[in-house]
């Protein structure tokens, strides 16, 4: 632990599970990450996702990643490291490489009460 760790000016997070994981909150926002999961395997693509009160944020770390937005399910592929800005009330989906990490920003209160889901 380093010496601003123990005087409590620092934290550090990380992740290494499988899917998302609600990383930490602060205030009003959420810092995720997301790691492969099947639900986020392209073969697996059924389903698509908007939240009603906050825009997404997307980075890239690791491995690769195509979001899929709007209805008509425009693909776009991923670059690392630059910031993907889902807004609000979008329909999107993230289909991702085994090897793959993510960090997402948005709303601390960001959950089924407030999001919509549409299966196909």
């Amino acid at each position: 632990m380093t010496n601003a760790e123990q005087n409590n000016l620092l934290e550090i997070f990380d992740y290494t599970g499988e899917g998302y994981n609600r990383t930490m909150n602060y205030g009003e926002w959420r810092v995720a990450f997301l790691n492969y999961a099947p639900r986020f395997d392209a073969d697996n693509f059924s389903k698509m996702e908007r939240h009603l009160l906050t825009d997404e944020v997307f980075v890239l770390l690791e491995g690769t990643a195509t979001l899929v937005i709007g209805e008509e399910r425009e693909f776009i592929e991923m670059d690392k490291h630059k910031l993907y800005n889902v807004k609000k009330g979008v329909w999107h989906q993230i289909l991702v490489s085994r090897d793959v990490k993510i960090l997402i920003v948005e709303n601390h209160n960001t959950d089924l009460s407030n999001s919509e889901y549409l299966e196909f």
